[in-house]
């Protein structure tokens, strides 16, 4: 029996693993804008497979508002949370409040469901450039990315990358410190995160969702920091919204390749 249970799990993960090695869509980090992509690209019949270096998708959706478990959405996001099947309550006019922990669970779920692959416990330290375009991330364990060991990575290969780190925007410094290129946003660099303005943050987030550099797209507070927008604090409708009009973005771009 030990054996098996060991050999079982061995099998079955090798054989996930196998399949993510060449993917349509390479989704970084699984906050609420980067698992609803996933689930969108997958349900549009897309080889997705998101990477996430913590234990746990989820982003800063798990923590509601300072550890209170609760966060708010816009009317105008209203019927993502309807398709997922999360429920929500209103507090005032386009205000609703949303369990937090439901909707983080949700959004794991349908993303899961819809057939994407999600990895946890992997770190992204580097993209791949073929022809002047991203055309994949090099993978390693978290645990030997935050040790800093020296471990050789592997290699995956994709028609599309979407930078969805949050607030570091990690895949678009690494870009652009590695390869001296410039990016579509203001400065042609990473501009960085401002302070918190909700109502101008939730507008920007949507503006600032887009392919920054061939085969590199930015959504939810990634897309904010690398073209140096505000944050919004635990208001989570712009975010959703962002996951979802990057996808459709990212579809366009990958039609245009076949």
């Amino acid at each position: 029996m030990e054996y098996q249970i060991s050999s079982g799990i061995v099998d079955s993960y090798f054989h996930k693993f196998k399949k993510i090695l060449n993917v349509d869509v390479a989704i970084v980090g699984g906050g609420p804008s980067g698992l609803l992509a996933a689930y969108y690209l997958a349900k549009n019949g897309q080889n997705v497979v998101l990477f996430e270096r913590k234990l746990a998708p989820g982003g800063g959706m798990w923590g509601g508002a300072m550890m209170f478990n609760e966060i708010v959405i816009q009317h105008e996001a209203l019927h993502i949370a309807k398709e997922l099947g999360i429920d929500h309550k209103i507090y005032t006019e386009g205000l609703y409040v949303v369990d937090s922990l439901q909707a983080t669970s949700a959004l794991i779920y349908h993303a899961s469901k819809a057939g994407a692959t999600l990895m946890n416990c992997i770190s992204v330290e580097d993209v791949v450039i073929q022809d002047k375009r991203v055309g994949g991330v090099v993978i390693n364990w978290a645990p030997v990315h935050r040790e800093k060991l020296h471990v050789d990575p592997i290699i995956v290969v994709s028609k599309a990358v979407l930078d969805a780190t949050g607030h570091d925007c990690e895949v678009a410094k690494i870009l652009e410190r590695k390869n001296g290129i410039r990016l579509n946003t203001p400065t042609g660099g990473v501009v960085g995160e401002r302070s918190m303005s909700v109502d101008e943050a939730e507008r920007t987030t949507l503006e600032n969702t887009k392919e920054i550099y061939p085969g590199l797209f930015v959504s939810g507070m990634a897309a904010n920091g690398v073209s140096g927008s505000f944050r919004m604090g635990p208001i989570f409708g712009g975010m959703l919204l962002s996951g979802k009009k990057i996808s459709e973005i990212i579809l366009k771009s990958i039609h245009t390749l076949v």
